[in-house]
């Protein structure tokens, strides 16, 4: 999922005072990190990487905010080959298979050696672990982690004379209740839309992966080898968003993602399919009465799993090795994940950060940041293999074509589907 609107800020932090709770020795630690959602992301992480520095006063720590996750993970690649890789950064998880094919990260699981280490890493959310290991090794840490939720205004809603505390569940409904939300103007202009689905980009390959898992199929394997893009599943998911647009609940021809969340603040769309990485930027900018609700299935509740991981590089001592753990630890606490998923909307990646004080008043507050967590049980990993890049761009092509009117989707998918065979042939 390629989020937009980010931010390139480079910041150092070093000496700072303050007494430390480990026994680390000395380390220069770089820590690259991605912004793209539109949350305040950069001075929550800004604050938790003082407060551990001030814990830690031998180390120093340079934090690298990089772009969004694509240029960043960019970035730590071209580090990484040049030899000057950050000793921790902050990926997609989807990019563990790249990761690994370049030979640039460590399996954090040949670091936890200590019986309390193996107890951390087994109490992450199993839906957030999937596309954290290969081959029995746990390669990443969960950290900002997410799925599309179904966000709707609840005054259009109650306009429209629909239940404003019953989204819908399906896509059958979805059409339903769309029409009787569009508004037009005198002249026939649609003035709001019924949703608003993203269509183009990652962003829209990314949604594509929810309509699919709720059709009871994946795009991906965990093996990273097998591109599942020509299915009766992805045929039926892009026909389904063709129909959007016929039945004129969707506006027709391709959705961006980073307009879709301004579309929604402004009432252009009666609701949308977006990130709970936004949870945030709605709760602060709506104007409205807003919920949330699970994706609209096709055969049954479904969802990509997305959102980034902490990966430690190869090229580290053992001091930078043990320090970047100890500030994995510290980031993916109950206190620090409590603190990110307030400020942002992302989903804490772990139960216990659930049980804070903070997170239980946060959920009486804001139970729309409940939904993502209960989805998470009908949730699947995002669209993930080997030369990633290249793999995904055959479905991202397929989809626009697609949905821009420029092929059907049973040629469209077949074309993609070969396309991707080609490139993932050599490591089957």
């Amino acid at each position: 999922m390629k989020l937009r609107n980010s931010h390139a800020i480079t910041i150092g932090l070093a000496g700072l005072m303050g007494s430390s709770v480990t026994a680390l020795s000395a380390a220069d630690l770089e820590f690259y990190f991605p912004v793209g959602v539109n949350a305040p992301a950069v001075a929550t992480i800004q604050e938790l990487t003082d407060e551990w520095a001030s814990m830690n006063p031998q180390h120093t720590v340079k934090a690298v905010y990089a772009g969004n996750y694509e240029e960043t993970t960019t970035k730590a690649l071209t580090a990484a080959n040049a030899g000057q890789p950050p000793q921790v950064a902050v990926l997609l998880s989807i990019d563990l298979f790249t990761l690994i094919e370049e030979d640039v990260i460590l399996p954090i699981s040949d670091l936890a050696k200590s019986d309390a280490d193996k107890e951390w890493i087994a109490g992450f959310y199993p839906g957030f672990m999937k596309d954290a290991q290969f081959e029995g090794k746990t390669y990443a840490i969960p950290f900002q982690r997410s799925t599309p939720v179904f966000y709707y205004n609840k005054d259009a809603f109650r306009e429209a004379g629909l239940d404003p505390e019953t989204p819908p569940a399906t896509w059958d409904e979805m059409i339903e209740v769309g029409k009787k939300l569009i508004v037009k103007d005198d002249n026939g202009n649609v003035t709001r839309w019924g949703t608003r689905i993203p269509t183009l980009g990652l962003g829209g390959a990314w949604l594509f992966g929810g309509l699919v898992v709720s059709k009871g199929d994946v795009l991906t394997t965990e093996t990273g080898t097998e591109a599942r893009i020509n299915t009766p599943a992805t045929v039926a998911s892009l026909e389904f968003l063709l129909e959007l647009a016929e039945q004129g609940v969707m506006a027709p021809g391709g959705i961006t993602w980073g307009d879709t969340p301004k579309a929604f603040l402004e009432g252009q769309t009666a609701s949308m399919w977006t990130s709970t990485g936004n949870l945030a930027f709605v709760e602060e900018n709506a104007e409205f009465d807003w919920g949330v609700g699970f994706l609209p299935g096709g055969d049954g509740p479904g969802a990509p799993i997305g959102g980034g991981n902490f990966y430690i590089f190869q090229e580290t001592t053992d001091e930078e090795r043990e320090a970047a753990m100890d500030f994995i630890r510290f980031m993916t606490s109950p206190k620090s994940a409590a603190k990110w998923s307030i400020a942002t909307g992302y989903v804490a990646p772990r139960p216990d950060a659930w049980e804070t004080p903070e997170m239980k008043a946060y959920a009486e507050r804001l139970p729309q940041a409940l939904v993502a967590l209960d989805q998470l049980a009908y949730a699947e990993r995002e669209f993930a293999t080997f030369q990633r890049a290249k793999v995904t761009q055959f479905l991202v092509d397929a989809i626009e074509s697609v949905v821009t009117g420029n092929a059907d989707a049973a040629t469209a998918l077949a074309e993609a589907q070969e396309g991707a065979d080609k490139v993932l042939r050599d490591y089957q």
